[in-house]
């Protein structure tokens, strides 16, 4: 999906302080006079002699084995060009968050001030006992092949210059399966390759590893076919340079089997397409724009594949998809390189995923019903939880069998789950969401939308195509709001004293509604004037989807108008709040952090049953602790006693369930714990995932705590039991909160509601 950025929200995003994208965080205690003594003079002084006697030890009591540099001179950057070290800065801190995001990997980005090649590769071999591994970045051709070829040659750690493998690594992937699909051989085929720079000459060099002949490929530049006979061509296309008498990039494309664009875009056009061979295969990677447009391609030939560097299309070439999960296997086995071996081991990982059944959480998330593998489904999607467990563990034994490296994995098994607490593999929750509500975009009510937080998250909803916002509130006063901020919002805003028919309409409907529960015509009319009461009807009579409200009042003044007028769902007698809470290790479902003061055990059992379907609605399976300040019966008291009646009663109603408990919430948490005093539990080996709280006191302080001193990001409050989707923002909720609260609400329209029946 290419998503439209102004620059005053980037500029915005990364000048918020703290300025930038990334911190140093501590790993160890730091809380008191002797953690200090331990973490500098004079303890430090004791592991600095052991990896005096044995370098290797440096894995073993520093960071060095989960770090790698990002490093650029600002040469190349994006689509900028030469920039400058400072100007690429921003990039390289995004590279390494994405590394953390989707390896766990800690980065370290330097951007060098040099030019010369050969002073560029002096100063990153000088750096190589602080990394486990180099990641170049940005750096133009033909400098970046002799900088990338001279440091693997001369460092004893892995060294990858991203934009020449990443593309090639996941682009041979997609072609390898493309050739599968349509049943051609990669030796026999004719390959047109359009652009002759770091990316182009990379992945032409691995199409021929994989099979490709070199006689059977052409390359073009901006000057059309790379012939032999033209004079001053650098050794890198003479490499390549063909004596074909042709000329033009249409010459090139007539009878050819694939096509990779890695140049500019708008470069090829529908006759291009039309002479290529039967079942033609059509990469056009440049971003954002294609060489030719997908639908323009796929308007032309009925019989193309294609894939793209886009999200918003079929077969996205993504190099996410690679170098996090090509380093941490790299890592892992304290590789001196990462070869050629290494490489084609992620290329078939990555095709070879592509094959699997895909988890329904992936289908969700991409709003694709059946993801199989097909001319539309070559490779894995971005969001796919699994990438890291096929590539990084097919690349450490790559590197193992190739005998570069230096320590040896034995248990994969062992593996693929330190794999997955590495990076706390539930992270990826609200991407999934987010990528889920964008397939089917739903009309959301915003009752405070005469709030600066309102319209500006309702225009992120309205560019990511998140949600289809409705505006309730004096229109004026929004308007200005729109104006004052400079956004380019065109929704539908409702301003209720502007719609004296609707108002009368929906006092009616009201009055019908609740005229046995003590409310007369006059007082049902005079809600409407109220816009949460407003904002609700709109809801239940079909005119909006969904509801969002509570910004800037009160929780129970802004849940109640939703309680009388859509309601619970069939079944339901206690609605309840839910918060995600979120953190490195993974995702903590909290309830009821919002609603119920002190329900009762049988009031308890409601709340655990409506908790663990919205928790399986997220795609997990709900480990369930009922948690008082008592461990299986150790104390007594009211809660404790309460809290074990709510357990007794929640496993014969949910037999199907993991319920533990009553527990404390450190027991809860830790496996460990729990396997040395407590081993007949049922949660004893991965700890709970899903927190039943006594009472709305310990919840509501539980997850602020969390949040405030804790560090961890509080998704929600998600509310459970409504019969229609309506959620209940926090009081002084930030814009990503919103935003995030409306992508479930979306996802939960979708679903046609999550809280019904439970």
């Amino acid at each position: 999906m290419s998503l439209k950025i102004r620059k005053q929200d980037a500029l915005r995003y990364h000048s918020q302080d703290p300025a930038g994208k990334i911190e140093v965080v501590p790993t160890k205690m730091l809380s008191s006079q002797m953690d200090l003594a331990l973490a500098y003079s004079p303890g430090v002084a004791e592991p600095c002699k052991e990896i005096a006697n044995n370098p290797e030890d440096v894995y073993k009591y520093t960071a060095k084995g989960n770090l790698v540099a990002v490093i650029s001179n600002g040469t190349a950057v994006l689509g900028l060009g030469d920039i400058g070290p400072e100007a690429s800065k921003p990039v390289m801190e995004g590279k390494g968050v994405l590394f953390k995001k989707f390896a766990g990997i800690d980065v370290f980005d330097i951007e060098v001030n040099e030019k010369d090649p050969k002073k560029f590769i002096e100063i990153v071999k000088a750096l190589e006992p602080t990394f486990g591994g180099i990641n170049l970045e940005d750096i133009k051709a033909p400098e970046c092949f002799e900088i990338e070829q001279t440091l693997k040659k001369e460092m004893k750690i892995p060294v990858m210059h991203d934009d020449q493998h990443g593309t090639a690594i996941i682009s041979s992937a997609a072609l390898i399966n493309g050739l599968e699909i349509i049943g051609k051989k990669i030796e026999d085929i004719t390959l047109v390759v359009n652009g002759a720079g770091a990316a182009a000459i990379a992945c032409t060099k691995l199409y021929i590893a994989l099979g490709v002949r070199r006689q059977n490929i052409i390359m073009c530049d901006k000057e059309g076919v790379i012939r032999a006979d033209r004079q001053e061509l650098d050794d890198l296309k003479k490499e390549f340079a063909t004596t074909r008498d042709i000329h033009t990039l249409l010459d090139a494309m007539r009878n050819a089997d694939v096509f990779v664009g890695l140049s500019v875009g708008n470069v090829v056009n529908k006759e291009m397409i039309k002479v290529m061979a039967a079942d033609p295969i059509v990469f056009a990677l440049a971003n954002p724009d294609p060489e030719i447009a997908y639908e323009t391609a796929t308007s032309v030939r009925k019989d193309i594949i294609m894939a793209t560097g886009r999200s918003d299309h079929p077969n996205q070439v993504n190099n996410v998809l690679g170098f996090p999960f090509i380093f941490r296997g790299a890592l892992d086995v304290r590789a001196t390189s990462i070869n050629e071996e290494m490489k084609l081991a992620a290329v078939k990982a990555i095709a070879n995923l592509a094959k699997q059944p895909v988890p329904e959480m992936v289908s969700k998330a991409y709003g694709i019903r059946k993801m199989l593998f097909g001319r539309d489904y070559l490779i894995p999607k971005p969001l796919d939880p699994r990438l890291i467990t096929s590539i990084s563990p097919a690349v450490a034994k790559a590197a193992m069998d190739s005998g570069v490296a230096r320590f040896e994995i034995t248990d994969w098994d062992k593996y693929a789950l330190e794999l997955e607490r590495r990076i706390g593999i539930d992270n990826r929750l609200m991407s999934r969401i987010i990528s889920q509500a964008r397939k089917s975009p739903k009309r959301v009510v915003f009752a405070e939308a005469d709030h600066h937080k309102i319209i500006k998250a309702a225009q992120i909803l309205v560019d990511e195509k998140i949600a289809i916002p409705i505006l309730l509130g004096n229109r004026k006063k929004i308007e200005s709001l729109i104006k004052e901020f400079e956004l380019e919002l065109d929704v539908e805003i409702i301003d209720p004293f502007e719609e004296p028919e609707k108002m009368e309409e929906f006092g009616h409907y009201l009055y019908q509604k609740r005229k046995r529960k003590g409310l007369t015509a006059y007082e049902a009319k005079k809600l409407m004037r109220e816009r949460n009461y407003f904002g609700s009807m709109l809801v239940e009579t079909g005119q909006a989807d969904a509801l969002i409200s509570g910004l800037t009042r009160d929780y129970p003044s802004t849940i109640l108008p939703a309680l009388q007028v859509i309601g619970v769902a069939p079944g339901v007698h206690k609605v309840a709040g839910m918060y995600i809470m979120s953190n490195k290790k993974g995702n903590f479902f909290f309830a009821d952090t919002t609603v119920n003061t002190n329900p009762t055990a049988e009031e308890l059992v409601e709340i655990v049953g409506l908790t663990a379907r919205a928790v399986k609605f997220f795609d997990v399976e709900p480990r369930i602790a009922m948690l008082s300040y008592s461990n299986f019966g150790s104390a007594r008291g009211e809660v404790a006693v309460k809290t074990a009646k709510a357990t007794k009663l929640a496993k014969e109603k949910f037999p199907e369930l993991i319920i533990e408990g009553e527990m404390q919430a450190n027991t809860a948490l830790n496996p460990q714990l729990m396997q040395e005093n407590y081993p007949f539990s049922e949660i004893r080996e991965k700890g709970a995932n899903t927190l039943i709280f006594p009472d709305l006191t310990s919840g509501n302080i539980a997850y602020k705590l969390l949040a405030e001193m804790g560090g961890a990001e509080a998704i929600g409050p998600i509310l459970l039991g409504m019969n229609k989707p309506v959620h209940i923002l926090q009081l002084g909720s930030n814009i990503r909160d919103i935003v995030n609260m409306v992508a479930i609400a979306v996802v939960d329209v979708q679903a046609e509601n999550i809280n019904v029946g439970l």
